[in-house]
């Protein structure tokens, strides 16, 4: 299979800020049923980005906080690594992965995102809807990528989308849950 083609140069301090989950690939590190889900990146002084990804299930916000940089310091490809410390409710064990930014629109307004085995893939925009237009180019782009987009699930964002850290939390039960399939 071709290699993926990754962005050049991008722009770190543009990424930045909230990205709305528009549709991704199901996986065991999210909630089978949640909704609203978003990521809210913060660079920091170091070059390190700070990342607070965030889920609602039942009116509960889950959410687990992480750290990006970049793979290669020396390379031009938005090759970034993530790390996260599980379980969120008590975070012990590092948990690191690829993220690479294979697209993402002149006005820093929708990317996709995957990494290199394929297993997973997210469709990102900075508001909680997205053109159906532009979401099928972006679903073509990823089908060029070597994706298997039949996996792709539409991340629901009913309204009102949630803006307040003050929601219910569910204590980390949504991980507990994913360790189960659930």
């Amino acid at each position: 299979m071709a290699a993926m083609k990754v962005v050049r140069n991008l722009d770190l301090e543009r990424y930045m800020g909230r990205w709305y989950e528009i549709a991704c690939f199901p996986s065991r590190f999210q909630p089978k049923d949640g909704a609203n889900t978003r990521a809210t990146y913060t660079l920091g002084p170091d070059g390190a980005v700070k990342v607070l990804n965030e889920t609602w299930t039942d009116g509960r916000r889950g959410h687990i906080e992480g750290t990006a940089f970049r793979a290669d310091d020396a390379g031009d490809e938005a090759k970034l690594r993530v790390r996260f410390y599980v379980p969120p409710f008590l975070p012990v064990f590092p948990v690191t992965g690829d993220y690479w930014v294979l697209h993402v629109d002149d006005a820093y307004q929708f990317a996709l995102v995957g990494q290199p085995s394929r297993n997973y893939l997210w469709i990102l925009c900075r508001q909680p809807q997205m053109d159906e237009g532009v979401y099928e180019e972006l679903v073509e782009r990823a089908k060029e990528e070597g994706y298997d987009v039949s996996k792709l699930r539409k991340t629901p964002h009913p309204e009102p989308t949630p803006e307040s850290q003050d929601a219910p939390k569910d204590g980390g039960l949504w991980w507990i849950k994913s360790l189960f399939g659930k």
